[in-house]
This record gives C-alpha cells, sequence and structure tokens, in this order.
C-alpha cells in the first residue's frame, strides 16, 4: 500500500490511527530509555510490564489498590450526589443563579492544595480526609456544567410542558435531564479526573497506606520501574471508571440520535 492510500485509509478509519500512535509513543519510550535516559530516572516501558506482577506481589500494594479504590469511588458519588443537586438548584433559579453561582467560582478558583491542612485538621490522616478533599476536587465540575446545561434548556419547552400539566417530576425526567445529558456526563468525566486527583494529593501529602503512600515511597527510593508499573494501574482504573461512565452516556442519550 503506497503512502498516499496508507493516508486515505488512516483517515477514513481514525479507529486505525489510534493503536499507531500509542504504538508509535510506546516505542519512542523503549528506545529513548533504552539508550538515552538514565535508568534511574526512567525504564523502559517493556520493563514496567514485566515488573507488575513483582508491584501486586509487594506487601501493602493489593491493601493500597482496594483502599484508594474505596475511597476514589465513595468521593465520586457524593461529588455527582451534590453536584447534581446544587446544579440543579442554582441553574433552574435565577436568583440562586445571580447569588450562588459567583460563589461557586470563587471557591472554584481557590488551589485547593492550600487548605489540605484543614481538612487533615477536621477530619484527620484516615480516609475521610482524602474522600472530602477528593470532593472538593470533583464536585465543582459537576455543578458548573449542569448550571451552563440547564441554561441552554429552550425556555419553551419548559412553557410548552407547564402549559400541558406535567408535575415538577415529569418536567425534570422527561425535559430537564434529557437536555442536560451531555453537559452533565462531560461534568462527571471531569469531576472523575478531580477526584483522583485530589485523593492522591491527600494520600502523598498525609498517608500511611494507598496509592498515593507508595507513588512517594518508590519515587524516594529512586525506583522508577515499580512506580511507573503503579501509575499504568492507575491509568488503567482512570479508563475503566471513564468508560463506564462514557457507556452510561449512551444508554441515557440513545434517544438523541
Amino acid at each position: 500500500m503506497s503512502g498516499a492510500a496508507l493516508k486515505r485509509t488512516l483517515l477514513r478509519h481514525p479507529g486505525l490511527a489510534r493503536p499507531a500512535v500509542v504504538a508509535g509513543m510506546f516505542l519512542a519510550w523503549e528506545i529513548a530509555a533504552r539508550w538515552w535516559i538514565d535508568p534511574a530516572f526512567l525504564s523502559p516501558p517493556s520493563k514496567v510490564v514485566a515488573s507488575l506482577g513483582e508491584l501486586f506481589a509487594t506487601k501493602g500494594v493489593p491493601a493500597a489498590l482496594r483502599i484508594t479504590l474505596w475511597e476514589l469511588g465513595v468521593a465520586f458519588a457524593i461529588s455527582v450526589v451534590i453536584g447534581l443537586v446544587v446544579g440543579l438548584s442554582v441553574g433552574l433559579s435565577r436568583f440562586a443563579n445571580r447569588t450562588g453561582m459567583p460563589i461557586i467560582l470563587l471557591l472554584y478558583g481557590i488551589p485547593q492544595i492550600t487548605i489540605l491542612p484543614l481538612f487533615i485538621l477536621y477530619f484527620g490522616i484516615g480516609p475521610p480526609s482524602k474522600i472530602a478533599f477528593g470532593v472538593t476536587h470533583g464536585m465543582f465540575p459537576i455543578i458548573v456544567t449542569i448550571v451552563a446545561g440547564v441554561q441552554n434548556i429552550k425556555p419553551i419547552l419548559m412553557t410548552a410542558a407547564h402549559s400541558m400539566g406535567a408535575s415538577r417530576w415529569q418536567i425534570f425526567r422527561w425535559v430537564i435531564f434529557p437536555h442536560m445529558i451531555p453537559s452533565f456526563f462531560a461534568g462527571m468525566r471531569l469531576g472523575m479526573t478531580g477526584v483522583l486527583l485530589g485523593v492522591l494529593l491527600a494520600e502523598l501529602y498525609v498517608s500511611t497506606a494507598g496509592i498515593g503512600y507508595y507513588t512517594q515511597l518508590f519515587t524516594q527510593s529512586f525506583n522508577p520501574t515499580m512506580l511507573l508499573a503503579l501509575v499504568s494501574v492507575l491509568a488503567g482504573m482512570a479508563i475503566v471508571l471513564n468508560e463506564i461512565v462514557r457507556r452510561a452516556e449512551i444508554h441515557f442519550g440513545r434517544w438523541r440520535s
């Protein structure tokens, strides 16, 4: 196949280009790690994959993965509930929007890492502080995107539903929720990334368990192979969670197609 024909094929089928791009990135990483970069700072991907068995056999790592996954799940669920309730409350009320939205944006703009000591002071060094810190990172993107999604609903749809005698639940179920699905799930994806960041930051700074603790441990011991293996596991967890959200979006938004 000529170069031009290959290019046309990749343009028509972007799904074929993605594996090629990923393979190229891993190949470049493998070459750079083996020939140019000090192995004390970067390990080749082949060595990282081979070390996954050793990672799971390391004492404390499987328990740390379970703890972090549990913290992520709880923090994400709380973020979605708070984000949905506050987002709808602010988005559907003009008074609440004018009053509360500037405050929400102000709180969203505060660097969360600066108030981490307060969370440790209030919730201790156990899982509650990691969950609470993850919630502060995850709920604001959900709130902001839900407010934007609700405000984009055409007023004539709400007026028509009222004129036909629809109840508040029916208006939410058949008018508001379907039209805010893209914004809601976009916010969930952003919130999931924020929750992951918040939980790991809290574990990095104050923790004797969880993935963040072992990330710091492998970094301080100059063990890039185990560190990258742990990061690979984290990436896998994030991909799985993102795929769950994507499939939920397809399920609830199938009417749009």
